[in-house]
């Protein structure tokens, strides 16, 4: 087109920028903002609600915070994006803003708001904005009764997350699988298995959001062997499995102590069904073999994944050692945390036991001074008591 002279339009961009966002290609994202700026259609909505979106959907969230900072117009989808994208990346006191500075709020306005104070620990706040679209008197759909049963179920609030239910059942919303998905999930995270499973029984599964949600609560409740009858159902009903059902299940195998199950499964997730293992499964194989005293494992396997493990890895690992009284990895996993975090107590106080527990009473007192001479503080234990 632009070598025929050909007239570039803002459909031209948004329809050249959707490619690169489905395709992930960021620099031919950036090459398109720098061809609308010349072509004089960065200020069109069109073009800038497809620039943040693509830079949201190619991970360069700052690329598109900063694009909306220097927009002069909007309209209720870009504020609905950008609400969404700052609540995906934490910042929710920028989407907050947004929201209650809107001059038109949409219903996804409002869902978008609700879903994204629950995922960032804000469940009172959202149960807040969902009574005041109450007295509003605002239309509801399955999504706000869904992002409303999530929020119940971060503070476990069972009796209301049932009556959000009930109200979602005059609507005539009972059947909808979005609403059935997050009730299940609702029951797990409050410790009703059973109501969950039932639901699940009898609810329409056309996809893998269901099966995810009930294989979730039995791992994290720790059914583990629940969790891997679940998961030989969802191999055999044909069902996609993904990112999230493995998590589901090396938690369960975790939760458990599976190590032979959980290394099958973790291996066939990359061989068979080629899923790149994420934080999350890693974190669950390194706990396994920890708990089981394969510490040389675990170690091989943090030093082996494709990126950096974080504090709480390496942690695990040094809860091994001292539980199996391995000085020798237990100092040279202690360093690492301490090179990590050097405020880190627990490091310091893990290290000097096991160093005690093996006798060298020299070496555990030399930690214990080095601690209080870089003026690390150890974490005061806490207790519940009922007067």
């Amino acid at each position: 087109m632009l070598r025929n002279g050909t007239q570039v339009n803002f459909a031209t961009v948004a329809i050249v920028l959707s490619a690169c966002s489905s395709l992930g290609s960021y620099q031919h994202g950036k090459q398109m903002h720098t061809c609308a700026f010349k072509v004089g259609l960065i200020n069109d909505i069109v073009v800038t609600s497809a620039l943040i979106d693509a830079y949201a959907k190619c991970g360069k969230p700052n690329d598109a915070f900063k694009l909306y900072s220097e927009l002069r117009a909007y309209d209720t989808i870009l504020l609905n994006s950008m609400i969404t994208l700052y609540c995906n990346y934490g910042r929710i006191e920028d989407a907050k803003q947004i929201f209650n500075t809107m001059p038109h709020k949409s219903l996804i306005s409002w869902n978008s708001m609700i879903v994204g104070l629950s995922q960032n620990g804000c469940p009172i706040e959202a149960l807040d904005l969902f009574c005041q679209m109450n007295k509003l008197d605002l239309r509801m759909d399955a999504f706000s009764f869904a992002s409303m049963i999530s929020a119940c179920a971060c503070i476990s609030f069972v009796e209301l997350g049932e009556q959000v239910f009930a109200r979602a059942t005059i609507t005539g919303l009972e059947s909808d699988e979005v609403l059935c998905t997050s009730l299940v999930d609702f029951y797990c995270k409050c410790g009703f298995i059973e109501n969950g499973r039932k639901l699940f029984d009898t609810m329409v599964k056309s996809d893998v959001a269901p099966w995810n949600s009930m294989l979730m609560g039995y791992a994290t409740n720790g059914y583990g062997s629940k969790a891997l009858e679940l998961f030989n159902e969802m191999r055999h009903s044909g069902v996609k499995l993904d990112y999230i059902t493995f998590t589901g299940v090396l938690s369960g195998c975790d939760h458990c102590g599976f190590l032979e199950e959980g290394w099958k499964w973790f291996n066939v997730m990359i061989h068979e069904y080629h899923i790149d293992p994420g934080i999350q499964h890693y974190s669950c194989m390194v706990d396994l073999f920890v708990r089981a005293g394969y510490l040389g494992e675990a170690l091989n396997l943090i030093e082996h994944m494709p990126f950096e493990a974080d504090g709480s890895m390496w942690s695990m690992l040094l809860r091994g050692c001292v539980a199996h009284r391995d000085k020798d990895l237990g100092e040279k996993v202690a360093k690492q945390i301490i090179e990590m975090d050097p405020e880190n107590s627990a490091a310091y106080v893990q290290l000097s036991g096991l160093l005690a527990t093996a006798g060298d009473w020299e070496r555990s007192a030399f930690v214990r001074k080095t601690m209080r001479s870089n003026a690390v503080q150890k974490n005061p234990g806490y207790s519940w008591s009922e007067c």
